[in-house]
């Protein structure tokens, strides 16, 4: 694989087709050279994206598209993970990590997403979401 590495796919709200796609960018980044730890961060933000789109914005409905446009370079990950539903506000969802909440399962998946990526944005009516692992800003932040 080249210095860079560019896709894009649309695929059904179906969990098996979300694992081929996150076996597929990781062996991508396996080729390009990412250490475990950054493939294990990109892995655990890329799930939880895609059941979010998959189970919370399609409902899991057979119908309905998540499309997943991502760019591999040596420095630095992106991706853009869109689904068809009616989007949502990150901000009106739970702090998992609040005393009143931390029995309740809701904002720990996009709490873990904000953890191990450098960038994670919600788009438009909150149906779409990019994220970006920048490896010289993870490199300068930990110096």
């Amino acid at each position: 694989m080249g210095p860079e590495h560019t896709a894009e796919v649309t695929i059904a709200s179906d969990l098996a087709e979300a694992r081929r796609i996150q076996e597929e960018i990781e062996a991508a980044l396996q080729s390009s050279a990412y250490s475990e730890r950054d493939i294990f961060s990109i892995k655990l933000a890329l799930e939880e994206a895609l059941v979010n789109a998959i189970k919370h914005g399609n409902q899991m409905d057979p119908d309905k598209r998540v499309s997943v446009a991502y760019r591999i370079s040596p420095r630095r990950f992106e991706i853009k993970v869109t689904d068809e539903g009616d989007g949502f506000n990150p901000e009106d969802v739970p702090d998992p990590t609040a005393i009143e909440n931390l029995e309740r399962p809701c904002g720990r998946g996009l709490l873990l997403m904000r953890g191990f990526m450098t960038e994670v944005a919600y788009h438009g009516k909150g149906n779409v979401v990019s994220m970006l692992l920048d490896k010289d800003r993870q490199e300068a932040a930990a110096e």
